[in-house]
């Protein structure tokens, strides 16, 4: 599938040198085709990984997708140099009076807090507000996930009693859903949080069905019936070694965590990680994107 970015986008020869399909404006305006329009509100601290790994993640299907990457205005990164932002990036007022096929929030490392603590929580909320009419589908990742049933559905987050790290299995709890179609009984999935959804607020709604859940990491994938909001609690776009640098990252600060679970061959964290997860990774992405955008959204948005 190709995925239209902007031809100066640093992650594309990245993803080139991977041999995945990337096309630039120049030759997408050549094609015939009503692509898949998504916006990607990136959270993250470190944009430019986010986005190399959810290209990455977007790049299995045969339906063309055009890639807009959002921000808020009212938060200032600190991780991301100004001009990336300026050059690659999109402020939500220019984007509120369009309509979009698909949307991703991502995570964010503000999970310690309130939400309404966090600087650009009420610019988050009229983002979530405004993806009920101007959406198909948004697939929220990780706090983003959290953010989305605590806006939506009111589901509280509890704290855990220490950072859940490393690749955990999971169990599919309702195989009927598309959006697990193709997927194993049991598959692993990376986690990297110190929250969790609260599962009594999950189960006790009436609206969210739960597709996939884990005896060790708790709900992982729940789904709002009809599709238009899909909350994933681990981070299925993970690279083989993001959990690697954040484990090292956090010793550096005298953090002292617990290795990360399932990860490292032997639990030797000088061996290279094992990749366990990319396969239902790329599936996960793939059936939101055919069953709940390609086959959902209209052809033309009014």
């Amino acid at each position: 599938m190709p995925i239209r970015i902007q031809s100066d986008l640093p992650a594309k020869a990245e993803l080139e040198e991977e041999n995945i399909f990337v096309m630039d404006e120049s030759r997408a305006l050549t094609q015939e085709i009503r692509e898949l329009r998504i916006v990607i509100l990136n959270l993250m601290p470190i944009k430019q990984d986010t986005e190399l790994q959810l290209l990455r993640g977007l790049s299995n299907t045969p339906l063309q997708i055009d890639i807009t990457f959002m921000q808020l205005e009212s938060h200032v990164s600190k991780n991301t140099s100004a001009s990336h932002l300026k050059k690659f990036y999109v402020p939500f007022s220019e984007v509120k009076k369009r309509k979009f096929d698909g949307m991703i929030i991502t995570g964010a490392p503000v999970e310690k807090m309130d939400f309404e603590q966090v600087d650009y929580w009420d610019e988050l909320s009229e983002v979530m507000e405004w993806s009920k009419t101007n959406i198909t589908s948004t697939f929220h990742i990780c706090w983003g996930a959290q953010a989305g049933l605590y806006y939506h559905y009111g589901v509280k987050k509890d704290m855990l009693p220490k950072k859940l790290s490393g690749v955990y299995n999971h169990k599919v709890m309702n195989r009927k859903e598309p959006l697990v179609r193709g997927f194993d009984d049991v598959f692993a999935a990376p986690h990297s949080r110190y929250t969790e959804a609260c599962r009594a607020d999950v189960l006790n709604n009436p609206n969210l069905i739960v597709l996939a859940d884990s005896k060790d990491a708790g709900v992982y994938i729940v789904m709002e019936k009809s599709g238009k909001q899909i909350f994933v609690m681990g981070h299925p776009e993970y690279d083989r070694m993001t959990l690697d640098q954040e484990y090292k990252r956090d010793i550096e600060k005298g953090i002292e965590p617990d290795i990360p679970v399932n990860y490292y061959p032997e639990d030797d964290c000088c061996r290279k990680p094992l990749l366990s997860w990319r396969s239902h990774a790329n599936n996960l992405y793939t059936n939101w994107l055919n069953y709940y955008v390609y086959q959902s959204t209209p052809y033309e948005w009014e």
